[in-house]
């Protein structure tokens, strides 16, 4: 078990990406604090955890709420001693041009997909740097690395956390601190629903996945899992401040 007895925080992993990622840690020896501002969604992913023998708990969070996520954090430090793996995860898909988006859903964007990373981080790090390191794994997109039509807010932020990710990670390298941005591409998760309505419904969807993905299909969030597992564990020991774009080829085809 690669990251056994680690303590790992995972945010929005009630469904999709974020709980197969949780999955996977405690799969191999991680306690996972399941965090998510759904409880049911929280809950289920621990029940899964431990129905297939691993190590969870759940603790509902709606990290645009500093002080929640400041419980979320310091319970996690105080229950267990340390936090070893911090993946910001939950986020928002708000599409839509510059005349499209409003105020309101671009500031929803910022609050959820770069603010929330940012607290977590933050919050985080000084109890990494008491216990000698740690691992920060950030959620971006491929749309971070490249521009899509009609995806203003929700690129402008992808962007903005690779670069913050950059930026913690020189930072703090010499802290022992790792920090990645985890960059998928179109993975079939409920999460696209907002993109796949924009587009004209799942037959459109479909037709664009397999028209402009090299791969000519979506990904599983268990494909996604995979390099979640590789960027929290020491198999990228020497990687630190990359943006692992995970999309079948998508941003360069």
């Amino acid at each position: 078990m690669i990251l056994k007895d680690r303590v790992a925080i995972v945010t929005g992993s009630g469904s999709g990406i974020g709980r197969s990622g949780a999955e996977i840690m405690a799969r191999e020896g991680a306690i996972v604090v399941v965090a998510d501002r759904d409880a049911d969604a929280a809950a289920e992913t621990v029940a899964r955890i431990g129905k297939a023998g691993g190590r969870a708990e759940s603790c509902p969070t709606d990290v645009t709420d500093d002080e929640a996520l400041a419980r979320l954090v310091e319970g996690t430090a105080k229950a267990h001693g340390r936090i070893d793996i911090l993946h910001n995860h939950a986020g928002i898909q708000v599409a839509g041009t510059l005349e499209e988006v409003t105020p309101e859903g671009m500031d929803a964007s910022w609050r959820l997909n770069v603010r929330a990373h940012f607290m977590g981080c933050r919050l985080a790090v000084p109890h990494m740097k008491r216990q000698g390191g740690g691992v920060i794994v950030n959620t971006a997109s491929n749309s971070g690395v490249f521009v899509d039509k009609g995806m203003l807010a929700y690129i402008t932020t992808k962007a903005a956390v690779i670069m913050m990710t950059r930026q913690i990670a020189l930072d703090y390298a010499k802290y022992n601190i790792r920090a990645n941005s985890l960059c998928p591409g179109w993975v079939d998760t409920p999460f696209n629903e907002p993109y796949i309505r924009q587009m004209g419904g799942r037959k459109a969807i479909e037709t664009y996945v397999s028209g402009m993905i090299p791969m000519g299909r979506w990904a599983s969030s268990g494909e996604i899992a995979e390099a979640i597992l590789f960027l929290a564990s020491d198999r990228s020991s020497f990687m630190t401040g990359h943006d692992l774009v995970v999309d079948g080829g998508e941003w360069f085809g």
